[in-house]
């Protein structure tokens, strides 16, 4: 369930000597230097409930680039003689009555502020950061057009997607969006000359790729006036199907599709927000962001490289090695380089709401997710999982959209993950999911399930919004990010405060799951 180390009898020495070696990027101990396990990892499965699933997997030789192979963290609490201390003691602090929380109306006033143009105007004066170039980071039609073009000129596209289960559900406290941007030479013609009709069908190459597909829908295009058979019918006429190809086209020709794998220069923004409450209490992603998450890939790898990369890591682990990461260069550009091709950097609020940027260990826990699980395909979640071709283009917009299943299941994805896991959430806390969702003996309601939108599905009720921003900013204002940044109510009594290794249940192996992060959309149309 986690980054599995083996340090054995020389754990304590291990753990001192790895906490002060971080290749001169961290000059004072770390609060946890396995940052990299998430909290999510300290869950009591009791042998039955497996939330694991989602993140850990075994892929069949051959069908993935991530050979990571880590299916058997599944339940299994393979952690270091460091890790197997739960150092993410926010989840097991409890709000009581002497907490000065804000009222209602201070919460809702506080996450309906835009505290992101004084961070925009700040990093336009920066050097190194002229690159985030986004002026307006607002919801929807404000920033995007109908097929999520950034209405500033700025290049950044977003999509459509479904949010991975469970935590970045907004009743598990947060909503997000992701934009995606590719390099100037993807946006042009050969000739040079801006195209955001060469743009799209780039973009969409790119998705061809990520999703290994054959073909993919795009908006109703005249090959002749570009001179491309996009379509592969050895005509030019008019298609709306653009199937997959060798290269790239217009200022991108000579650049390789690689399966699985994103071109040199992609970025991505992704926005965690609160969750506002509208005046007729329908429950709405705030204007507030309470994070930004930036990342680039900056190096090319190849299949070859990318499987010696994921066979080092493993043996890393194995050797019980704790893990380490070191500033992009130049220092600060684009935060922590993954060693997979990547630089991941990200900003939090500081205790009076502006964003600021993140330390190297709050970077650190996003490393795990980003580096050392079997699931991601090139490292990232969502795009993956955008609405196929035309549709899945514009600002992510859940409501209407089905519980698509992944590839090899039957059911919708959803669906089975709240049956695999026996709550709404990875802890098993969020109660509201557990009465709306389970019957008294603790069945899913699985008719019901089916037929409902994702929106419905994943939404929470106006008071339990207010209450887990509530939680959130608490954590703002304490700056106890190290110690924590999910938001759980109440006790969280399904976590292990610390693991004893040789006592704990583990899963058995038909409660453990082959997943794929990629979704059927055909199943549900």
């Amino acid at each position: 369930m986690g980054r599995a180390t083996h340090c054995g009898v020389f754990g304590a020495l291990c753990v001192l000597m790895e906490t002060f070696a971080f290749s001169g990027v961290q000059a004072t101990p770390l609060d946890n230097p396995e940052a990299v396990i998430p909290p999510q990892c300290y869950t009591k499965t009791e042998g039955a409930y497996n939330p694991c699933y989602i993140c850990h997997q075994s892929h069949p030789k051959g069908s993935r680039v991530n050979t990571l192979d880590d299916g058997e963290l599944q339940g299994s609490y393979n952690f270091s003689a460091f890790g197997v201390k739960n150092r993410w003691s926010n989840l097991h602090k409890a709000i009581d009555d002497k907490d000065r929380l804000p009222t209602d109306l201070e919460m809702l006033a506080y996450v309906r502020e835009d505290n992101y143009q004084a961070l925009y105007k700040e990093l336009k004066t920066r050097r190194h950061y002229e690159w985030i170039a986004l002026q307006n980071l607002g919801l929807g039609k404000r920033a995007f057009d109908a097929q999520g073009f950034a209405k500033d000129g700025s290049h950044w596209i977003a999509f459509n997607y479904k949010p991975v289960p469970s935590s970045f559900w907004p009743t598990n406290g947060s909503a997000d969006d992701v934009m995606i941007r590719l390099p100037a030479v993807f946006r042009q013609t050969e000739k040079g000359v801006y195209s955001r009709q060469i743009y799209l069908l780039n973009l969409s190459l790119v998705e061809i790729a990520i999703k290994d597909l054959q073909s993919i829908q795009i908006p109703d295009t005249d090959e002749q006036r570009l001179g491309l058979d996009l379509d592969g019918n050895g005509k030019l006429n008019r298609t709306t199907v653009l199937e997959r190809r060798g290269n790239y086209i217009g200022g991108a020709v000579n650049i390789a599709l690689q399966r699985q794998l994103y071109p040199t220069g992609t970025e991505f923004l992704h926005t965690l927000r609160y969750l506002n409450v509208t005046d007729r209490g329908n429950v709405v992603a705030s204007r507030r962001l309470k994070e930004i998450r930036y990342t680039v890939k900056y190096k090319d790898l190849s299949e070859a490289a990318l499987r010696y990369m994921y066979n080092i890591e493993k043996r890393e682990k194995d050797q019980g090695r704790l893990p380490k990461y070191a500033w992009a260069k130049p220092v600060n550009r684009a935060g922590l380089n993954n060693k997979m091709g990547w630089n991941v950097q990200s900003w939090v609020e500081d205790s009076a709401g502006a964003l600021r940027l993140a330390s190297y260990e709050e970077n650190l826990f996003c490393m795990g997710c980003h580096t050392t699980i079997g699931t991601t395909i090139d490292q990232s979640f969502a795009f993956p999982r955008k609405l196929d071709g035309a549709q899945g283009w514009g600002y992510i917009n859940l409501r209407g959209m089905r519980d698509a299943p992944s590839f090899n299941e039957q059911d919708g994805e959803y669906l089975t993950y709240l049956k695999r896991v026996g709550g709404g959430d990875e802890f098993r806390q969020n109660q509201e999911m557990l009465i709306r969702w389970f019957d008294a003996s603790g069945r899913l309601k699985s008719h019901e399930l089916k037929n409902t939108d994702v929106k419905t599905l994943v939404m929470p009720s106006s008071q339990r919004a207010m209450a887990l921003n509530k939680a959130y900013w608490r954590i703002v204002q304490e700056q106890s990010f190290t110690f924590g940044r999910d938001t759980v109510l109440g006790t969280a009594e399904h976590v292990f405060k610390k693991i004893d290794p040789e006592n704990v249940p583990v899963l058995p192996v038909q409660r453990r799951y082959h997943y794929d992060l990629r979704l059927n959309w055909n199943a549900v149309r």
